[in-house]
């Protein structure tokens, strides 16, 4: 079974992303311009808007028009868009426009244009795609950039629907026209998302540096809580960015929300916070969309998990010696974008082989070769195996050597049943002697146990060598 998300991400370890200037942050402000394209029984909708609004808990009216919330989202278009304007005059800010709402506020769309603000593709209407068609939605994504080409004068390159599907994402792969995709909150990073084996730029999102929680129940209560919020999330990630593990901060903001004056402090004194610090890259999405398009552009490599059954056996099921059931096993199960990294490839077929029986368990460890013994003089060991004894210098024993490896191997099996096994790349090969002169003291269930951890061990590191 295929799983479809990626839990794993980039890692402990993030890539560097080399922000112009050197910049320890990049910090992206979101203006979301909706007023005009949501719900509305005079858009054509069958009920009132009920989304992020001062009236907490409201409910869509069916058939009727609702004066407060039309009247909350005209507030937006009025003086709230014009506040957001003036405030983050010179700011590289980045407009999701709803396409209709776009249509409807020409002046609003010319002082964006004249700010020099990316305006991307806040979809067709400000309305909840859930349960819509994906032939629909696909449709009103094209209706939402030729009308959007037709009122800005130029062709959207980001899309950000919001209240989106689950088709959301691939329906804006598919349109083909997009430098970057924000349908995502799942990372601090721009990444690559792969549909259909071609590559698009995801660059995520916020929810929670979001003025979106003053309309929520559990959520900013004043501009101060936003403030504190906005700042604490700066400064950590400012932090880290010093510490040489740079990300991007954004910041939502809807024009009916922040846009009002006891909200709007917040976002100056934020931005005099920002300010007073030195390595702050301000930058639209499309700016950070294509830095990171330039310096890490994708690059196609092993996806064990999108591998088809054959294939993925032939090249892992060597991985546990001679032992093609484990590979076989981990790919019956589910695999996800997780078993893509030697981490957790090695982290499912251990568990594969934990779960085997005992017999099978048994199996792998007879499986192995003996050290610098027969099969090794004989040129008959795997490839694997045949690296990993010369990395030891194994294959290179003087008769001294050989033969007390031979003697200490064969008293090994006669007392245990199976080969003395030790991932030899961990060693050298005095180490190795002296393990072995160590461990033929042991009990058989003592180095049963011992004998299974390092065939663990050598899989996890047969395949830091095979996807890296």
């Amino acid at each position: 079974m295929r799983y479809s998300r990626d839990l794993r991400g980039y890692g402990e370890h993030t890539p560097d992303p080399q922000w112009p200037g050197g910049a320890r942050i990049a910090v992206q402000f979101v203006v979301n311009y909706e007023e005009g394209g949501e719900n509305s029984i005079e858009h054509g909708d069958a009920a009132s808007e009920a989304f992020l609004s001062e009236i907490i808990g409201a409910q869509p009216w069916p058939g009727k028009r609702h004066w407060n919330m039309e009247s909350i989202y005209d507030y937006g278009a009025r003086p709230g868009f014009w506040r957001l304007h003036r405030m983050l005059r010179g700011i590289p800010v980045t407009v999701y426009g709803v396409a209709t709402a776009l249509e409807r506020s020409p002046e609003q769309v010319a002082a964006m244009k004249a700010a020099g603000w990316e305006i991307a593709t806040h979809g067709l209407k400000w309305i909840d795609y859930r349960d819509i068609p994906r032939e629909i939605e696909a449709d009103h994504i094209a209706q939402a950039v030729e009308l959007h080409s037709r009122v800005t004068g130029e062709r959207p390159r980001g899309f950000y629907q919001g209240r989106c599907s689950m088709n959301t994402v691939a329906l804006g792969c598919e349109e083909g026209g997009f430098e970057y995709l924000s349908d995502t909150i799942a990372d601090e990073l721009p990444y690559w998302h792969v549909h259909d084996g071609k590559p698009q730029l995801m660059v995520p999102y916020t929810m929670d540096a979001n003025d979106m929680r003053f309309s929520s129940g559990q959520g900013f209560g004043t501009g101060t809580d936003f403030l504190d919020y906005l700042r604490d999330s700066f400064d950590v990630l400012y932090a880290e960015g010093a510490a040489g593990a740079p990300k991007m901060m954004s910041i939502g903001l809807h024009c009916r929300l922040a846009g009002r004056p006891g909200r709007a402090m917040a976002i100056q004194r934020f931005l005099d916070h920002c300010r007073q610090h030195e390595g702050v890259w301000f930058a639209s999405r499309l700016d950070i969309a294509r830095h990171w398009a330039r310096v890490h552009p994708y690059r196609s490599r092993l996806r064990p998990s999108q591998m088809n059954r054959d294939d993925f056996v032939h090249r892992f099921g060597g991985i546990y010696e001679h032992s093609p059931f484990i590979a076989e096993r981990v790919w019956d199960g589910e695999m996800g974008a997780v078993h893509d990294s030697p981490a957790g490839l090695a982290a499912r077929m251990a568990q594969v082989f934990r779960a085997a029986s005992d017999e099978e368990r048994l199996g792998v460890l007879v499986a192995h070769p003996d050290l610098a013994g027969k099969l090794a003089q004989a040129k008959r060991l795997t490839a694997e195996s045949t690296a990993e004894q010369a990395s030891a210098g194994l294959d290179s024993l003087t008769d001294d050597e050989r033969a007390t490896f031979t003697r200490l191997n064969d008293a090994y099996v006669a007392k245990h049943g199976f080969p003395f096994i030790i991932a030899v790349r961990d060693h050298d090969k005095p180490g190795i002697m002296a393990a072995m002169q160590a461990r033929a003291q042991n009990d058989t269930l003592t180095e049963r146990a011992e004998a299974e951890r390092q065939v663990m061990r050598i899989a996890e590191l047969r395949l830091n060598e095979a996807l890296t």
